[in-house]
C-alpha cells in the first residue's frame, strides 16, 4: 500500500505517483507534446482547432463591441433626445453618463466572479451559451429602452453576459488548444476585443445620420449577432477534454481530444497528452481536498477566492491585478472615448 493510501489526510505535495503510475510518466513528458509546427504555419495547418478557437474568441469581439458602441452613440443628437439625461447641457450630465457607461463594467466584473463555478458545473460550452442568453437579454433591453433607468438596467445585465463571455472564451480556447499552438490561439481573444471596438465605431459612424431612434437602436441590436453565433455554434465542437476529465468522464475526454486533434484515439501523441490531462486533474482534486476538505462546491469556490489574498499568494495576486489595471489606466481607453471627451 502506498504512503498516500495509508495516510489519506497527507498534504497534496505528498500525493505519490503510485496511485496513478500509468499516467505519471506520461505527464512528465508533456513538455515534448507537439502536433507539427507552431505559429502561423501551425494555425493554418490546423483549421479545425483554429475554427473552434476563432468562434470562441467572438466572445471577446462582443466585449470590445459593447465597450466601443456606446462611445459614438453618446454623441448622437437622436440619443440625447430620447435620453435627455445624457445631453451635454443636462444638470447631472457627467454623473449620468459615467454611471450608465460604468454599469457595463460593473456587470462584467460580477459575471467574471461567477463564471468559474458555472463553467465547472455545466461545462465551458454551456457556460458560454448561458452567458449569451444573459447578454442578449441585456441587449434587447438596451434596444427597447425608452427611459434612462431601463437603459442603465440593460447595460448592467448586458455587462454580466459580456464579461462572462470574455472570460469564458480564453478558458475554452486554452483547454482545447494543442500545446504548441496555445499561445497563438489565445491571442485571438485579445485581437477580437480590438476588432469588436473598431467595428462598433464604424457601425455607429454609419448609422449616425439615420433619422429617428434607429440611429442608436440598430447598433444596440447588432451586438447580439456575434454573441448568438458563439452561444449556438460552439456546440458544433467538442467539450473541453479537461472539463470531461474533471467530471470523471475520462473516456469521453480521450475521444474529445482525438476529435480536436483530428487523430484516432489510439494515436501515441494524443494518448500522451490525454494521460497528462487526467493526471493533472487528479492531482488538482487531491490538492483542493487536502487544503479545503469536503466543503462543497460553493464553499470551496469561496475559500479559493479568499485564499488568493493570503500572505502566501498576495504578491502573485497583486501582479496579476496590477497588469490589467495599469493597462486600462493607460492612455488607450482614454483615447477610445475621445468622442465623449470632445463632446463634454
Amino acid at each position: 500500500m502506498s504512503k498516500t493510501e495509508k495516510n489519506p489526510k497527507s498534504n497534496a505535495d505528498q500525493v505519490t505517483t503510485s496511485d496513478h503510475k500509468e499516467y505519471t510518466d506520461a505527464s512528465l513528458q508533456s513538455i515534448q507534446i507537439a502536433y507539427g509546427n507552431g505559429g502561423v504555419r501551425g494555425l493554418l495547418g490546423s483549421p479545425y482547432i483554429l475554427g473552434a478557437a476563432w468562434l470562441a474568441s467572438l466572445g471577446g469581439f462582443s466585449f470590445g463591441y459593447d465597450q466601443g458602441v456606446i462611445s459614438l452613440i453618446l454623441t448622437m443628437k437622436q440619443f440625447h433626445a430620447q435620453f435627455p439625461e445624457t445631453a451635454p447641457d443636462a444638470p447631472h450630465y457627467g454623473f449620468d453618463v459615467g454611471f450608465m457607461t460604468g454599469m457595463l463594467e460593473l456587470g462584467a466584473f460580477i459575471g467574471c466572479l461567477f463564471f468559474p463555478y458555472l463553467a465547472d458545473r455545466i461545462s465551458r460550452k454551456w457556460g458560454l451559451s448561458v452567458a449569451t442568453v444573459i447578454f442578449c437579454l441585456g441587449a434587447i433591453i438596451q434596444t427597447a429602452a425608452d427611459n434612462y433607468d431601463t437603459l442603465v438596467a440593460g447595460r448592467f445585465i448586458g455587462g454580466i453576459g459580456v464579461g462572462t463571455l470574455a472570460m469564458g472564451a480564453p478558458l475554452y480556447i486554452s483547454e482545447i488548444a494543442p500545446p504548441n499552438l496555445r499561445g497563438s490561439l489565445l491571442v485571438l481573444e485579445a485581437i477580437s476585443i480590438v476588432i469588436g471596438a473598431i467595428v462598433a465605431y464604424w457601425v455607429t459612424y454609419g448609422t449616425r445620420d439615420i433619422t429617428g431612434d434607429w440611429a442608436f437602436r440598430l447598433p444596440f441590436t447588432l451586438q447580439m449577432v456575434p454573441a448568438m453565433a458563439v452561444g449556438s455554434m460552439i456546440h458544433l465542437f467538442p467539450y473541453s477534454p479537461r472539463w470531461l476529465a474533471m467530471r470523471n468522464r475520462s473516456q469521453e475526454s480521450l475521444q474529445a481530444l482525438a476529435t480536436l486533434r483530428r487523430r484516432p484515439a489510439t494515436d501515441e501523441t494524443v494518448s500522451l497528452e490525454w494521460k497528462g490531462i487526467v493526471t493533472e486533474v487528479r492531482f488538482q482534486k487531491e490538492l483542493v481536498k487536502s487544503q479545503y476538505g469536503d466543503s462543497g462546491a460553493v464553499m470551496t469556490e469561496l475559500k479559493q477566492w479568499i485564499a488568493i489574498f493570503r500572505p502566501k499568494y498576495l504578491r502573485r495576486t497583486m501582479v496579476a491585478t496590477a497588469i490589467p489595471f495599469f493597462q486600462q489606466a493607460s492612455s488607450g481607453p482614454i483615447f477610445s472615448k475621445t468622442a465623449v471627451l470632445t463632446q463634454a
